[in-house]
């Protein structure tokens, strides 16, 4: 999730298969989660394994691939993804290599955005080097049609969940062909959508009938339609240029969102969302990533300001009331807020005071309806950190916290 808003005053007034046989020795106790999460009974989750060259993890990596898995997507039917898997060059304790879940940040909801086909960033590599380091098998889904068939249901919980708890269950079976001997204990880190994903994960764990330990979310997506709502407000007096850039993150925000709800209905149209002016621009979500579809939206208001006496009046962005749309309604309100069911797992979250991104009032409305459902946070963290160095700079602490909550009883 990409969006540099500039927010400030306006926001701080405001408010299984037991992994089909998948070589455990750990007869730790399944955690228990919401009533009514399925079990992943995924007959042969593995459908293709593939060699990931992309990055080079040099010693600290046996192996890096790409597997296509079996998960169960959004609508409720089996489909495909993809998930990047990493071993240690290391022998397996005794137990079995536990497993961590890297859970990534927004890249947009095309198939040419799904990580698995891009080098890792510099942060992500530190943090799957020294994760591989100290002896866990890394899993990275790329999540729910990204790289595979369908849209990718940007943010939405469930869909989140199950691309998590499947890579896993899927790598274990993966893994236990091989005579590679895994834990049944098993994490999550996650960073902006990935920390979104990542506390998804948390409250469906109990799909992977597995021994999960706890979450670490990095500056974690929430509360969507403030952050939206917020930051037209912010820049409603300032300069054009601030607008612009501004407007074209939000714009960007909110394609991403109605191309995830058009997963399962297809009929719902960008022009529902968006005014004619620019709902051709939205719909170019399905096909470019976030960061190019950002430039489009910001090109085409730098173009009629050029050639509207330097002014946007009558550019026209998004629908009045669009988030009153229902479909879009039920997906702010329900189906892209995580915590919403309490979690009994550890949770340790890190947040940046200097966050235009996430900005720090939102993760502590989050945290704030989580405790009101019984949810404990085990750890606040917060530092004078914005988007990115909240991830970059505890890579250490966060390696810290993985071992910590892996080690516990």
């Amino acid at each position: 999730m990409k969006m540099k808003l500039f927010m400030t005053s306006v926001l701080s007034t405001s408010l299984l298969l037991t992994a089909c046989g998948g070589g455990s020795s750990d007869d730790s106790p399944v955690t228990t989660n919401p009533s009514g999460t399925p079990a992943n009974n995924i007959q042969n989750p593995v459908v293709k394994v593939d060699a990931y060259t992309s990055t080079n993890l040099g010693s600290v990596a046996a192996e890096s691939s790409i597997l296509t898995y079996k998960m169960l997507g959004q609508s409720g039917q089996e489909v495909q993804a993809t998930s990047l898997v990493f071993t240690p060059n290391t022998p397996a304790p005794a137990g079995g290599w536990p497993i961590v879940v890297w859970a990534h940040g927004t890249t947009g909801v095309a198939d040419a955005c799904a990580p698995s086909k891009a080098a890792l960033t510099d942060s992500t590599k530190d943090l799957i080097s020294k994760l591989l380091a100290a002896g866990y098998v890394v899993v990275a889904p790329d999540y729910e049609g990204l790289g595979t068939a369908g849209i990718h249901p940007f943010l939405n919980v469930k869909s989140e969940a199950y691309s998590i708890t499947d890579a896993v269950v899927a790598t274990r079976n993966y893994l236990s062909q091989r005579n590679l001997l895994t834990s049944k204990k098993w994490l999550t880190v996650g960073h902006s959508q990935g920390g979104h994903a990542a506390l998804s994960a948390a409250q469906y764990a109990s799909r992977a009938q597995l021994d999960y330990k706890g979450t670490v979310a990095v500056a974690p997506a929430s509360n969507l339609g403030f952050i939206l709502v917020a930051g037209e407000a912010q820049v409603a007096n300032q300069p054009i240029g601030v607008k612009i850039g501004t407007y074209a993150q939000l714009d960007t925000y909110t394609a991403l969102v109605t191309a995830g709800i058009r997963n399962t209905q297809p009929s719902f149209d960008y022009g529902q969302v968006f005014t004619s002016q620019i709902s051709g621009i939205a719909a170019q979500a399905e096909t470019i990533c976030a960061g190019p579809l950002e430039d489009v939206f910001k090109k085409a208001m730098d173009d009629y300001k050029k050639a509207n006496g330097g002014t946007l009046d009558g550019y026209t962005r998004t629908q009045p009331n669009f988030m009153a749309v229902p479909l879009v309604k039920t997906f702010l309100d329900k189906d892209s807020q995580p915590l919403q069911a309490k979690v009994s797992t550890p949770v340790i979250i890190y947040q940046g005071l200097a966050d235009t991104t996430v900005p720090k009032v939102a993760t502590d409305i989050l945290i704030s309806n989580a405790t009101v459902v019984g949810t404990k946070i085990n750890s606040y963290v917060t530092g004078n950190w914005d988007h990115n160095t909240a991830m970059s700079s505890n890579v250490d602490n966060i390696v810290g916290n993985v071992q910590t909550l892996l080690t516990a009883q």
